[in-house]
């Protein structure tokens, strides 16, 4: 990308995130910027409002809706793993601040929607956190049809109640699933096994036969899989 192309995508998000401060500051919206991206964080109980307004006022235009999905925040920003040379930084932890960690706990569970506007060539990020005991927040059906089956993949998932949706089951499990698999608290070996059984001519569900595993940590080694082309060169150069 030209550095034109990126001063322009610049100063559109920077419209952007001025213009969503403007206009939702007042009932409680907060908005992020960071890593090129903005992010809009509604209180669950605007959501229907801000959505429907992020859709028809032309100074935001996001027609499309191209994802919506759940997280579980239960364990953002912990080191699990407790190595001397296991990395507490980069792609594979979310190490936080003691203050925002403690933040982030008490909002377990976020419905979070990916949003394009195609007349401002800009996309959005909306984050609704929802109560932890009951993660209910209202369906976005009405606004963008293209939520259906996105809602349900977070209901299936993460147990996250959608009011007001048309069809609100199971998409990816089996209905007689038990809990939702993407929790964290869900064991990694499941609640239970599944079998065809020939003599029975039907599927069966079984106690789960295998045993819990702790996976490896990811550990940094310095060997020579990891030199850098300097030293390689140096190597060969030696050899």
């Amino acid at each position: 990308m030209s550095s034109g192309a990126q001063n322009g995508m610049h100063d559109r998000l920077d419209r952007l995130a001025e213009n969503l401060t403007q206009v939702f500051n007042d009932i409680g919206c907060q908005v992020e910027r960071s890593n090129g991206e903005v992010t809009l964080v509604v209180p669950v109980e605007h959501l229907s409002d801000v959505a429907m307004r992020l859709r028809e006022e032309e100074s935001f235009g996001f027609q499309e809706l191209i994802d919506v999905c759940g997280v579980d925040y239960s364990t953002y920003g912990q080191s699990e793993w407790q190595t001397d040379s296991a990395p507490n930084t980069g792609f594979g932890r979310g190490v936080l601040p003691i203050g925002q960690l403690e933040s982030m706990q008490s909002n377990r569970f976020a419905a979070v929607y990916h949003l394009l506007s195609i007349s401002n060539n800009c996309r959005l990020r909306l984050r609704v956190f929802v109560d932890t005991e009951h993660p209910i927040v209202a369906s976005v059906v009405s606004v963008w049809q293209g939520a259906n089956w996105f809602e349900r993949e977070a209901f299936d998932l993460y147990g996250i109640l959608f009011d007001g949706h048309p069809d609100l089951r199971r998409i990816l499990t089996d209905y007689g699933f038990i809990g939702h698999p993407f929790r964290k608290d869900f064991p990694l070996i499941g609640q239970v096994e599944m079998r065809y059984d020939p003599h029975l001519a039907r599927v069966i569900y079984e106690p789960v036969s295998i045993d819990p595993r702790t996976l490896v940590p990811r550990v940094t080694r310095d060997d020579n899989r990891y030199l850098n082309e300097d030293n390689a060169t140096q190597d060969a150069s030696d050899a």
